[in-house]
């Protein structure tokens, strides 16, 4: 089998790779080592940038994002049991839209399958090949069977535990992490959201986030720790602990109880692997960085890898050279670090670090209440969180 893009992963990054590519007449494969129903179903970030709209709104895939898609002109910092609202338009002239990414990959997964692009799901043992090469390839197992599809560029969408970026030679790749000292218990619940926006709240128990995925169903965070068992967290302890932490100076708290429909704890990390490409090996998305979800980057993340990915494997198939490939991984960074930095800054200033002194605790009140109080302060978190420009070169 043959085609010129091999895609692993059918996340957001390799969906809308095979997507862009599609419409620039570039043939690609996608491997998906999930089921259909696992990547259409699986809950995760559900925040998007105004760039990221745009781009699924201009390559016809937006209509149902703006259909049921929430779009947001500020968010709230609550701290010391004030709320302060940064507005994210005023200041950027910019919007987020509040989206699941399991309804961008169904909508990318619909799109797909009606051109006829190849979409294979289920697929087990792939390997990437001859990198170094212009004869790279993938071999994997599907339907039983045993493949070898011949490519002329990898593409590394397979996320943090895929295979592509440990292809990469160790005596190439750099990694550059943080670990951090807590984690996220995360519920959905079939319940009014908070508010209308979300509410970031600093609390001396600790972090909590309130969002949402839709009109009818929150999605709230909090603090806890990384080696926390779920099962000591009742309905009853969750609920009191997010009234605790979101509650105003008189007692007062915004969060709606409901049946809790999902739970779960995520570790909190800050990844980084350079290069992006090797040979004829490309990462994007999660294959190649993590940011704490305290920022909402994840998935704008890789739609900016992908952005720039697409526009050099199109020149290179037009037969412009590989000077937008040769400088893909040093693009990429560019704005990769920007948004580490963004989401680190976020996550440092808001959550509760056991062992953090008095002099940390007053720092970091000082650090929201300068960002609340002074418009260069609220510009700065405004035009990181709707996102800066996509393309950077």
């Amino acid at each position: 089998m043959r085609t010129q893009v091999g895609i692993i992963g059918a996340g957001p990054a390799g969906l809308l790779l095979a997507h862009l590519l599609h419409r620039a007449g570039v043939e690609s494969v996608i491997l998906e080592a999930r089921s259909r129903a696992y990547a259409e179903g699986r809950i995760r970030a559900g925040l998007l940038e105004q760039g990221s709209v745009d781009i699924l709104t201009e390559t016809g895939v937006g209509d149902r994002l703006h259909r049921e898609g929430l779009p947001h002109e500020g968010i709230e910092l609550r701290f010391d049991g004030l709320g302060h609202r940064i507005d994210l338009h005023a200041l950027t002239g910019k919007r987020v839209t509040i989206y699941g990414q399991q309804e961008v990959v169904k909508d990318l997964i619909a799109a797909r399958l009606a051109y006829g692009g190849p979409l294979l799901f289920e697929v087990q043992h792939a390997a990437v090949h001859d990198l170094d090469t212009d004869y790279p390839n993938i071999t994997y197992r599907h339907g039983g069977a045993e493949h070898r599809l011949h490519c002329d560029v990898i593409a590394g969408c397979d996320g943090f535990h895929g295979v592509c970026r440990d292809a990469i030679p160790a005596e190439v790749l750099r990694v550059y992490e943080r670990v951090y000292p807590f984690a996220w218990l995360g519920i959905l619940a079939s319940a009014p959201p908070a508010s209308h926006e979300l509410i970031y709240a600093r609390h001396e128990r600790g972090f909590a986030l309130a969002t949402m995925r839709s009109n009818v169903l929150a999605r709230h965070y909090i603090q806890c720790r990384p080696e926390e068992d779920i099962a000591a967290w009742s309905d009853d302890r969750i609920w009191a602990e997010l009234h605790a932490r979101m509650a105003d100076r008189d007692g007062h708290s915004p969060i709606k109880e409901g049946p809790i429909l999902q739970r779960g704890i995520t570790p909190m990390r800050s990844f980084v692997a350079e290069p992006m490409r090797h040979g004829r090996l490309v990462l994007a998305g999660d294959a190649a960085h993590i940011v704490p979800p305290t920022g909402a980057k994840g998935m704008d993340l890789a739609v900016a890898d992908i952005i720039v990915l697409a526009r050099a494997l199109e020149a290179f198939y037009r037969g412009k050279g590989t000077a937008l490939l040769d400088t893909y991984s040093a693009t990429a960074l560019r704005r990769v670090w920007k948004a580490q930095r963004f989401s680190w800054w976020m996550t440092s200033m808001l959550h509760r670090f056991d062992g953090g002194d008095p002099f940390e605790h007053k720092v970091q009140l000082a650090e929201l209440d300068y960002v609340c109080g002074s418009v260069a302060g609220s510009v700065t978190l405004a035009e990181n969180y709707v996102g800066l420009p996509m393309q950077m070169g």
